[in-house]
C-alpha cells in the first residue's frame, strides 16, 4: 500500500521537512504490516491516488499554493517524479482519478480543478504547457460555525454513481456542489445537489450500492447523513442521520469523523478525538442501524481503507498505520511517521 503523510509535527505545519510517500505491505492472510519503508521525499503527499496501469502515482502538496505531483514507478516499486503541476488553489487535500482526468479538491479556498490525463496516466500537454488545470472552478458562501465556515472549503470530490456528475463536499457552506460531466471528463457547474443542515460541515462522501442513497460525513455535527438519491435529477435529500459515535465511547474528547468507507454491507466511519471506528450495518433500503465504535490504541484516525478483508487505518498522531478484524481487534501494525491516506498498490 502507498501512504502519504503529513509533515511529521503534523498537518498546518510547514511542509518540506523530510516527509514523503511511504509504502507498507500487507499480508492478505494474516494483515500483517510488513517492511514500511519510504518511496520517495515530497512535500505535504496528503492523499495519494494510483493509475490504473500501476505505472503512475499522484500525491497533492498540501500547500498554499498548491501542487499535484505525478510519479512513475518503477519495477522495484520506488517513486520518481515525472512532473508538478500548480492545481490554482489552496492546500489541495483530495483526488478523484476518473478514467483520463484528475479532479482536485483544494481546501482553504475552495477551489476544484480539473487535470486531464494522457490515456497512460501522464498529465495532458494542455497542463504541461500552462502549466496548470484546464478548468477551476469555486463558490461563495459560508456557514453558522463561523471558526470553520467563513469560506467555502472543497474537502472531497466523488462521482455519481452513472457517472453524469461529480460531486464536491464543502464544509464551509453545507452543500454538495454538483458539476455535470461530459464523456471528455469535461466538468460544468451545475448548481447544488443537495443542502445539508446548517453547522453539518460535510466533509466525505459515500454512494450506497442501490445508487438511492448516499452518506455524508459531517465534520462538524459529528454525524453520518443519509441522504435520498435521484438519479434523474442529480439531488439528494437528507432523510436520517446517526451518531459518529456509539453510546459507549460518549463524552470524552469532541468526535471529529474523517473518512467514510462503503464495504459491503458495512459502513465504516473514522473519528478523531474519540480515536474509534465506527461501523454501522446498511440494509437492503439503504437505512443504517446503530453503529459500534471500536477504540483504535492510537489517535487521530486520518484515512482508511479495507484491503482484503482487513480494515487499514492512517492514525495520524500516533505516527503509525493499524489493522484490525472485522471485530475491532488490531492484528498489525507498522510505525510511519504522520500517515494521512491509504492507497493499494495497483
Amino acid at each position: 500500500m502507498w501512504v502519504g503523510t503529513y509533515p511529521r509535527a503534523g498537518i498546518g505545519t510547514e511542509p518540506g521537512r523530510g516527509e514523503g510517500v511511504w509504502v507498507v505491505d500487507l499480508d492478505p492472510a494474516t494483515g500483517t504490516l510488513n517492511r514500511p519503508r519510504p518511496a520517495v521525499e515530497t512535500p505535504a503527499p496528503s492523499f495519494v491516488v494510483a493509475h490504473p496501469s500501476g505505472r503512475v502515482v499522484y500525491a497533492v502538496a498540501e500547500d498554499d499554493p498548491g501542487t499535484v505531483t505525478a510519479f512513475a514507478v518503477d519495477d522495484e516499486g520506488a517513486l520518481s517524479a515525472v512532473a508538478t503541476v500548480p492545481v490554482g488553489g489552496a492546500h489541495p487535500c483530495h483526488l478523484l482519478l476518473v478514467e483520463d482526468a484528475l479532479y482536485v479538491a483544494c481546501y482553504s479556498d475552495g477551489v476544484l480543478a480539473v487535470l486531464p490525463l494522457t490515456p497512460d496516466g501522464a498529465f495532458a500537454p494542455e497542463v504541461l504547457a500552462a502549466p496548470g488545470p484546464a478548468r477551476t472552478f469555486t463558490r461563495a458562501g459560508s456557514g453558522p460555525v463561523t471558526d470553520r465556515q467563513e469560506g467555502s472549503h472543497a474537502h472531497f470530490v466523488a462521482l455519481t454513481p452513472d457517472a453524469r456528475h461529480v460531486l464536491v463536499s464543502d464544509l464551509g457552506t453545507d452543500e454538495l456542489r454538483r458539476y455535470a460531466r461530459a464523456a471528455d471528463g469535461t466538468l460544468t457547474d451545475d448548481g447544488v445537489a443537495a443542502t445539508l443542515p446548517p453547522g453539518t460541515g460535510p466533509r466525505h462522501v459515500a454512494f450506497a450500492p442501490d445508487a438511492r442513497h448516499l452518506y455524508v460525513v459531517g465534520e462538524l455535527d459529528a454525524a453520518v447523513h443519509v441522504l435520498a438519491w435521484d438519479a434523474a435529477s442529480a439531488t439528494g435529500h437528507p432523510v436520517a442521520a446517526a451518531p459518529a459515535v456509539d453510546a459507549a465511547h460518549a463524552g470524552g474528547a469532541a468526535p471529529s469523523p474523517s473518512h467514510v468507507l462503503l464495504e459491503g454491507d458495512r459502513l465504516l466511519l473514522g473519528v478523531r478525538g474519540a480515536d474509534v471506528v465506527t461501523t454501522y450495518p446498511v440494509a437492503a433500503d439503504g437505512s443504517l442501524g446503530a453503529g459500534t465504535s471500536s477504540p483504535l490504541g492510537g489517535r487521530t484516525p486520518r484515512h482508511l481503507d479495507v484491503v482484503a478483508d482487513w480494515t487499514v487505518v492512517a492514525l495520524q498522531d500516533s505516527h503509525a498505520v493499524v489493522v484490525l478484524d472485522h471485530d475491532g481487534t488490531e492484528v498489525g501494525r507498522a510505525p510511519i511517521p504522520s500517515p494521512a491516506c491509504i492507497t493499494r498498490v495497483r
